[in-house]
């Protein structure tokens, strides 16, 4: 079986910046373990996989997988994925994907951009004591505050940019912050060209450092639409490869406005013994 393939930059400024995602469609859905298979052959941060929608307003319906496990949400490679379905079909404003534990996405025009609109994901608690120290130990830096979702979200203020930029992270004490989880650090601060700063850390899913993270977006917006008390904010990434979005937190939603671009396309072939998993 020959499976199409698209590679594409999300949240790109330019060249060689944004986060890689692979994008596969497939006729119908394959074993998991295929999957997550492909996923590690690719070895990105995430590859999407869509499969046409039985009904609904869904067109498409969306898995995510980085190279060892699924995740739930991924904000950049559903950009991605919306880009190359809009790419395809030009008339199209927006699109629609139904995915298992976010609901339906949707990526619409804005222009030479796109908008991505996913669920807020607000932080719950402040982390005090043990707890926050933890979290400075795992860093190697010391945040204002510490925020929490879950087990699967952890924000770390910092007062100022150079800060975050200079993090060393330890990733064993990451991952024992949560363990059996696929935690996400976020260590976020007042920007410099932009409203805000972020670097995002998910080392129990197969990501030390993500480079452009929509999911962290969708957790970091609420918090700071609050502090700035205005619902819309640039944002920066300060990973390696960088990338820069709009972030606006709209009630129940945050739609992430960013650019993405086509940088390799091919086919995956999936040998007879791949099908059974």
């Amino acid at each position: 079986m020959r499976l199409p393939f698209v590679q594409v930059d999300a949240f790109a400024d330019g060249p060689f910046t944004g986060n890689p995602a692979a994008v596969m469609m497939l006729p119908h859905w394959l074993p998991d373990a295929v999957l997550q298979g492909i996923a590690a052959d690719n070895n990105l941060s995430e590859t999407a996989f869509l499969v046409p929608s039985d009904g609904g307003a869904a067109m498409f319906d969306l898995r995510w997988f980085t190279p060892v496990l699924e995740v739930a949400m991924c904000g950049h490679a559903t950009l991605a994925s919306g880009h190359v379905v809009l790419d395809a079909l030009p008339d199209l404003a927006e699109v629609q994907f139904q995915t298992r534990l976010s609901g339906v996405l949707a990526v619409a025009r804005a222009g030479a951009a796109y908008d991505v609109r996913l669920p807020a994901r607000s932080v719950e608690r402040r982390l005090i004591g043990p707890d926050a120290d933890a979290v400075a130990a795992a860093l190697g830096a010391s945040p204002s505050e510490v925020w929490a979702r879950g087990p699967d979200y952890l924000v770390a203020m910092f007062d100022s940019p150079d800060e975050v930029r200079a993090l060393r992270p330890d990733f064993r004490r990451v991952i024992a912050l949560s363990p059996g989880h696929d935690l996400m650090l976020i260590a976020t601060a007042p920007g410099e060209a932009t409203d805000i700063l972020s670097r995002v850390f998910v080392p129990s899913g197969g990501i030390d450092e993500d480079p452009v993270t929509g999911s962290a977006h969708a957790v970091i917006a609420p918090l700071w639409s609050a502090r700035f008390g205005r619902g819309r904010f640039t944002a920066e990434q300060a990973s390696a490869r960088g990338g820069r979005l709009i972030c606006q937190h709209a009630g129940d939603h945050v739609i992430l406005t960013g650019h993405a671009r086509t940088v390799i396309r091919g086919e995956y072939d999936l040998p007879e013994t791949g099908l059974t998993g």
